[in-house]
């Protein structure tokens, strides 16, 4: 069973920068799609960004285009969001997710593996 921990939430002002990472147990997962989504309270959970296993594919809600950006390192099995200019509207609790290959969407549905999240709170 493949699990994933993400790292590297907390609570930051407006305008400052968190680096978010998502663990694999498994270093094979090179070919999976892995994306971070988000859930603020009374709120769906929502698609924040996505990556393909090459790399070359790399999908953002129209809400944080610009400010985040999505990578991610195989060989150490890790992906990464770094979240610049923050805002108050980003708090929420962010989760990993991986899923088969091919995945252009961030649906919640189509990603068979969660981590159990990290919160972000932008506040001043």
């Amino acid at each position: 069973q493949l699990r994933l921990v993400e790292s590297g939430g907390g609570s930051v002002q407006p305008g400052g920068s968190l680096r978010l990472s998502c663990q694999f147990s498994e270093f094979t997962v090179d070919y999976k799609t892995v994306a971070w989504f988000r859930q603020a309270p009374g709120k769906e959970r929502e698609g924040v960004s996505l990556i393909s296993g090459s790399s070359r594919l790399k999908n953002y809600a129209d809400s944080v285009k610009g400010r985040f950006t999505i990578s991610r390192d195989n060989p150490k099995g890790t992906v990464y969001l770094q979240m610049d200019s923050l805002r108050p509207e980003d708090t929420a609790i962010y989760y990993c997710a991986a899923g088969p290959f091919g995945i252009t969407s961030m649906r919640p549905d189509e990603f068979q593996y969660w981590g159990q999240g990290t919160q972000v709170t932008v506040s001043s």
